[in-house]
């Protein structure tokens, strides 16, 4: 994890020595008129795609699944307006992907919601005054298929369960129409589990003793968040990086990094007993940096026809559901390649 933020930072860094001072084009607001983007009004488009795969054997010595059907459905779409000095751009990524096959019936593979919206006031060409407000969820529930090792499944997550709130006023600095920064030194985030904040498997959470005894953890609690109070309040700094470019001919790159870094205390949760459990007051750690990382890679083939790659990249140091014990923090790691019909408007 450590690489990670490491490796984030630098990006950030790097920026800065590219912008070469950017806030010289603040001084420059003095000296000249602002030139502003001509496009005015709205604009917007976006894209679908669906994803399909199959394979399936019979008799045969190797081995291999009878029968396998993977689908993967995502839609990116934006709306942006722009009114002299003003501008308000928004995005909206969607994405749901399931795999069938005869061994382990259908799961899922991908489940995805990311608002993103950007509101600013230009104070010069490459440099505004600018709100960010961001919303992730998933759409339907997310499991354990092996909790506890027994083979049986336990629910870890659903819509609004969690929910992250991100709202941050800041500087955003734009050298390009396909790259920028955003910073902001104070911002609010909000861990929301709403539903589900328990989602037991067992009766009343009770581990009978054949299969091991104690207490279950309630879901809430994998995310930080008092099942009691169902959400979380930060507050922290906030930075976002976004890249979206086609790099080749027919080769469409876009790439968001978020980092938050919380500047109030937390607290760990201990169960004792049936929806029972302590709570332990831990000081503010802002240098255990949060990272969200989504990257999406499209190649056209033809009209109809892409090959999508996407790697999404989470580091929580309050989602606390990994290493031996299930309850450290861990890099969360997901990639999805496809091939089938893309279409965009």
């Amino acid at each position: 994890m450590k690489r990670i933020v490491f490796f984030s930072l630098l990006t950030v860094a790097s920026v800065f020595t590219y912008a070469q001072d950017p806030m010289k084009d603040v001084q420059k607001t003095s000296q000249k008129e602002v030139k502003v983007d001509t496009t005015q009004g709205w604009k917007t488009g976006g894209m679908f795609s669906v994803n399909i795969g199959q394979g399936g054997s019979k008799n045969w010595a190797a081995g291999a699944e009878k029968f396998s059907f993977s689908t993967a459905a995502y839609l990116s779409v934006f709306a942006n307006y722009v009114q002299g000095r003003f501008s308000w751009n928004n995005s909206l990524d969607l994405g749901y992907a399931m795999v069938n096959t005869t061994s382990q019936g259908v799961r899922k593979t991908d489940d995805k919601i990311d608002f993103f919206s950007k509101a600013g006031h230009a104070l010069s060409e490459k440099i505004s005054l600018s709100g960010v407000v961001n919303f992730r969820s998933q759409f339907t529930p997310g499991y354990d298929y092996n909790y506890r090792g027994a083979g049986v499944r336990r629910q870890t997550s659903g819509f609004l369960a969690p929910a992250y709130l991100t709202i941050a006023p800041g500087i955003d600095w734009h050298p390009t129409s396909y790259f920028s920064v955003f910073i902001s030194p104070v911002s609010s985030r909000t861990v929301i589990v709403a539903r589900d904040t328990k989602a037991y498997h067992y009766p009343g959470g009770v581990i009978p003793p054949e299969d091991g005894g104690g207490f279950e953890t309630p879901l809430a609690v994998n995310y930080g968040v008092n099942p009691a109070r169902k959400v979380r309040p930060e507050f922290g700094g906030f930075a976002s990086i976004n890249f979206n470019k086609e790099i080749l001919k027919n080769v469409q790159f876009k790439s968001r990094i978020d980092l938050y870094s919380n500047y109030l205390s937390t607290e760990r949760y201990t169960v004792t007993a049936p929806d029972q459990i302590t709570i332990t007051k831990v000081d503010a750690k802002p240098k255990n940096i949060d990272v969200f990382w989504t990257n999406g890679l499209v190649m056209k083939v033809n009209k109809y026809l892409n090959v999508t790659y996407n790697l999404d990249i989470i580091y929580d140091d309050d989602v606390r559901q990994f290493g031996p014990n299930g309850n450290a923090a861990g890099t969360q790691i997901r990639t999805l390649l496809g091939v089938g019909f893309a279409a965009t408007f």
